[in-house]
């Protein structure tokens, strides 16, 4: 395909689709679920304020956020959504005080008939929008405000020390005296109420709630609205036109000559490793030693699923409750997968132009220290935040900040921002003469310096929200940094790093590669960018984000469909000559990214991507599901492909001992699909139809997950978890013996 016309494609996909994605966040700040300046009874008395509902979302986010349950969906799996359970709560308490007044009795002695009737009153009571916009206040029945003070009764047991909560605690993994204060439990409990009033207030004008319909809770005639069925059909038409496209495509240049003389000697075998190169060996050292950890931690909080407060009876959540180890897993996950990158593109870049530009060495060695103190101190204050060792203003800077994937204070954030900078300034010093020079890769070099500047200034999307930002507002921009920086432009940069590792082994013609890779950035792009919204559809967006969400989503998943296409091309260029073969378990942790990016990205991925699907299964099971499988079955092994590729041409005459790093790939692909399919998927699947049938707080209760069948499928997971750590404890000797000695010998 014509390059000039692929470069032309990509800049009009980012111009337009990047300017649909900034007007709907306009939006998204108008329509937004008002937050108001007083919430009063029908006497006028203050209940509670603004400014109590937005300190009480930073002491939610403090103790963990979306590390201990869910709101509005989004979060961790062990513990409630807090706006279901609220919801459900709340209504049954208006019921039974209903039935008592009407009928003296509790609300479920009653019959079919009569529970009816009590239902639509109910619904008229809560689902009613009384926000008055020109006073900026909330108006809330007697009855409402007796039910606020029930509730906060029950979270203050829950989150305090209420002896007879004890076992729901457990249950949730939530220690005792999460929130030290009464204060701070009053105001926590405020933002609650608000969250939950968003999903059940109808919008002004509208029958649809602030977060369209979400979640199902039959009580309140939360269902879903038309606008889900109409979306999740046309998505499904959309993802079918794409993957006809795309086969048309391929079928279409199958026959084209790709064939590449393959060199009988290894190209690199001459080149001369530059200090700077050499000096990224310690970045992978501690990409391994991450890894360990981060798989340490989680198998702590996978066995919280199983004993809330405790390791095999060692009462471990009084020093390291399952908020900390869960945000240590998926931070120390997104730490080392990004340092494996960033330390395959430092290697890369000088060999480029076969030239070491002044201080290189020095400015890698800098960015290594600056990326250990991110990453130490980062974690010594989510510690120090979810522990309440801190105000909320210091836990905003240096603590927790209580979004999933971001939960890094905004000191660190800051920090890891201007070393992303330092380390674009890094590649861009080493390529710039490459691409001066006029080779004919310099089309790719253009591709790789695009991707690298993204990673490095998208990551800017986590600066957007404030201390007190309102939640929607910050969802927005989180999902800038978890689905365009993490999930878009990361995989861009390691498209590109593929394509430029095989180039210089001359295994592909600069010219192909250029094409597939300007192709395939369209392709992914044009779903990719979009596609965010479809982690939006219900966290207050206006129903356009709906539609366009589930739109483009469906195309995310169109060129997954393909990837056996790649695992054989890559598989066939592992065995093109006997010293490609050196490459061969790089090369296959690359085929397993093929094999992950079908199964978890994309079928994993649309099995909760649909709108109707979505509604009943966002915040369940069914999301890790596609998040183990996406996070660390794409985008791991993709790191650890990437690393074992620069580990083996840092010493081209060493000879692998393959028997440990086979046992290691093997066991790490098989303990990932074993833990999804004996555990996590089936748990997801039965919290689905218990959503469905029941609605979401069932599916999230501890009545549910706390049942035999399911606790025994939660504890299969020590199989897959088993087999899992094993394959990363091979993978760590392995590597630290290329240094060690035991995983090589000599010519």
């Amino acid at each position: 395909m014509n390059t000039k016309k692929l470069w032309i494609g990509f800049i009009l996909v980012m111009v337009i689709s990047f300017g649909i994605l900034g007007y709907y966040g306009i939006e998204i700040y108008k329509e937004a679920p008002p937050i108001p300046e007083k919430v009063v009874d029908p006497n006028g008395t203050v209940i509670f304020s603004s400014q109590d509902i937005k300190d009480g979302q930073n002491i939610w986010q403090s103790m963990g956020g979306q590390e201990v349950g869910t709101i509005w969906g989004h979060g961790a799996y062990k513990a409630p959504d807090w706006t279901a359970d609220w919801l459900h709560r709340e209504a049954m308490f208006i019921l039974n005080r209903y039935a008592l007044s009407e009928f003296s009795s509790d609300y479920e002695s009653l019959d079919e008939e009569k529970k009816a009737m009590l239902q639509k009153r109910v619904q008229i009571e809560l689902r009613r929008n009384t926000y008055d916009p020109n006073q900026k206040t909330l108006e809330i029945s007697y009855l409402r405000k007796d039910a606020f003070h029930h509730l906060s009764r029950h979270y203050a047991g829950l989150f305090m020390d209420d002896p007879e909560k004890h076992i729901l605690r457990e249950a949730y993994a939530i220690p005792e005296n999460s929130i030290k204060t009464d204060e701070r439990m009053f105001k926590m409990n405020a933002f609650f109420f608000w969250a939950t009033w968003s999903t059940v207030t109808e919008r002004p004008g509208m029958d649809i709630t602030y977060t369209n319909n979400w979640p199902p809770e039959k009580l309140v005639a939360n269902e879903p609205p038309g606008s889900l069925l109409l979306w999740t059909g046309f998505s499904v038409i959309i993802l079918l036109v794409g993957i006809g496209l795309l086969a048309w495509y391929y079928a279409s240049n199958r026959d084209k000559n790709e064939h590449v003389e393959i060199p009988k000697v290894n190209p690199l075998s001459g080149v001369k490793q530059t200090p700077s190169m050499k000096a990224t060996l310690k970045y992978f050292w501690v990409v391994t030693a991450l890894i360990l950890v981060q798989i340490f931690m989680g198998v702590v909080t996978a066995h919280y699923g199983v004993e809330g407060l405790g390791f095999y009876g060692f009462p471990l959540a009084d020093i390291l409750p399952y908020s900390i180890s869960r945000t240590w897993h998926i931070q120390l996950a997104i730490f080392w997968i990004a340092t494996s990158w960033l330390a395959t593109g430092l290697f890369i870049a000088p060999a480029v132009s076969g030239k070491e530009p002044k201080f290189q060495k020095l400015g890698v060695n800098v960015l290594f220290l600056a990326l250990l103190v991110i990453v130490v101190g980062s974690l010594a204050g989510q510690w120090m935040g979810v522990m309440q060792k801190l105000g909320l203003a210091e836990n905003f800077w240096f603590g927790h900040q209580g979004y999933e994937y971001v939960d890094l204070g905004r000191f660190w954030q800051i920090f890891l921002f201007l070393g992303l900078f330092i380390w674009l300034f890094l590649m861009g010093r080493a390529i710039w003469p490459a691409i001066k020079a006029k080779s004919e890769n310099r089309h790719l070099l253009i591709m790789f310096l695009i991707a690298s500047i993204a990673i490095a200034a998208f990551y800017g999307a986590g600066l957007m929200w404030g201390q007190q930002t309102h939640l929607s507002v910050a969802e927005y921009w989180r999902w800038w940094v978890v689905h365009l920086w993490v999930e878009g432009f990361f995989e861009v940069f390691a498209t590109v790093a593929i394509a430029f590792l095989f180039v210089r082994m001359q295994l592909i013609r600069a010219s192909i590669a250029t094409s597939s890779v300007l192709f395939s950035t369209i392709i992914f792009l044009t779903g990719g960018i979009l596609g965010t919204f479809h982690h939006l559809y219900f966290t207050g967006t206006p129903t356009a984000v709906l539609a366009l969400g589930a739109s483009f989503s469906a195309l995310e998943v169109a060129p997954l469909v393909f990837m056996g296409f790649e695992a054989y091309h890559n598989i066939r260029l592992s065995r093109a000559s006997e010293w490609v073969n050196a490459y061969k378990w790089p090369i296959y942790f690359f085929v397993s990214v093929a094999f992950w990016n079908l199964l978890g990205a994309g079928i994993f991925g649309f099995l909760i991507n649909p709108p109707i699907a979505l509604y009943y299964m966002q915040g369940l099971n069914t999301t890790p599901v596609h998040g183990h499988t996406a996070l660390f079955g794409v985008y791991g092994m993709l790191g650890i492909g990437l690393m074992l590729f620069v580990l083996r041409d840092m010493d081209l005459k060493a000879i692998w001992r393959e028997k440990t790093i086979k046992y290691a790939f093997w066991l790490l692909n098989i303990g990932l699909l074993l833990m999804v399919v004996l555990s996590v998927l089936p748990v997801g699947l039965a919290q689905t139809v218990a959503s469905v049938k029941h609605g979401l707080w069932f599916a999230r209760s501890a009545e549910f997950l706390e049942s035999p069948t399911l606790e025994f499928i939660r504890w299969l997971r020590v199989i897959g978890d088993t087999i899992f750590a094993i394959g990363a404890l091979y993978l760590g000797w392995f590597v630290f013996g290329l240094k060690g000695g035991w995983s090589i010998d000599r010519k």
